[in-house]
C-alpha cells in the first residue's frame, strides 16, 4: 500500500510537470532547474548566467527555498523577476509549485525562467517540473567522491557545473577522477568548470546555454521540417 501511494505521488507530479511544459512550450519558453546540495553555489551561479544572458534574453527566476527570501531579494535587486517558493520544510520543488508561479510570472515576451531548487542532492532529481534542462552544481569542497553517494542526481542531469574550482589547491579535489566517475555513469552529460568568484570557465557556460536557448526558439519557429 505504501508504494501505491508514493507511485499516486510520482504521477501526479508527472501529469502537472506535463502541463508545466505545454504551458512553457504555448509562449516560446525555456526553462532550466538548478540543483545543488546547499552552499554549493547556486544563486551565484544564477547571478553570473543573468549577467551574462539577460541582455540578449527576457529571464524570470523561481527561487526555492525551506524558509526565507534572501536568494530571492539578492536576484530582484538585478531587475529581474523573481518568485519566492517556501516550502516548510520539504526538502525539493514540485510541479504543482512550479505550475502556481507560472501562472503570477508575466509569460508574454518571456524567454527564460529558471527555477533554483532546494538544496539537496536526493529528492530534487527525483521530481520533474516540466523543465528544458536539469543542471547540477557541486562545490569542489564537497569532494570528488559525492556521485557515488548521490547517483541519481549526476545520471538525470544534463549538466554538471563544477564550480569554486579557484579552492582545488587548498584541498584533496580530483577533477579526473569526478569526471571518469560521472561521465561513466551519465556518458551524455556536459561538464563545465567554474569559479563565480574569479568568473573562470563562466564564458564557456554562457556560450553552452545561450546555444542551447537559440536552438529551442529554432526549432519552435520550424516545428514540423519533413524528413522524408
Amino acid at each position: 500500500m505504501e508504494v501505491e501511494v508514493l507511485e499516486g505521488i510520482f504521477d501526479a507530479n508527472e501529469i502537472i510537470a506535463a502541463e508545466n511544459r505545454r504551458i512553457l512550450d504555448e509562449h516560446g519558453i525555456f526553462m532550466m532547474n538548478i540543483m545543488s546540495s546547499p552552499g554549493a553555489g547556486k544563486t551565484s551561479v544564477i547571478l553570473s548566467t543573468l549577467e551574462g544572458i539577460s541582455k540578449e534574453f527576457s529571464c524570470a527566476v523561481i527561487e526555492g527555498d525551506i524558509a526565507g527570501k534572501v536568494d530571492s531579494e539578492r536576484i530582484a535587486k538585478t531587475g529581474v523577476p523573481a518568485i519566492q517558493i517556501n516550502t516548510g520544510g520539504s526538502c525539493h520543488l514540485e510541479a504543482k509549485q512550479i505550475n502556481t508561479a507560472l501562472k503570477k510570472l508575466l509569460l508574454d515576451g518571456l524567454d527564460v525562467v529558471i527555477v533554483e531548487n532546494v538544496g539537496n542532492l536526493v529528492c530534487p532529481a527525483e521530481f520533474k517540473l516540466g523543465e528544458d534542462l536539469k543542471v547540477m552544481i557541486l562545490s569542489v569542497a564537497e569532494g570528488h567522491d559525492k556521485p557515488h553517494k548521490y547517483p541519481l542526481m549526476f545520471s538525470e542531469s544534463s549538466v554538471l557545473l563544477v564550480n569554486k574550482i579557484d579552492m582545488i589547491p587548498l584541498t584533496n579535489f580530483d577533477m579526473a577522477q569526478l569526471k571518469e566517475t560521472v561521465t561513466r555513469m551519465n556518458p551524455k552529460i556536459k561538464i563545465f568548470e567554474i569559479s563565480c568568484r574569479t568568473k573562470e570557465g563562466i564564458a564557456e557556460w554562457l556560450d553552452f546555454i545561450k546555444d542551447v536557448i537559440n536552438e529551442k526558439k529554432k526549432s519552435e519557429n520550424n516545428p514540423t521540417e519533413s524528413t522524408g
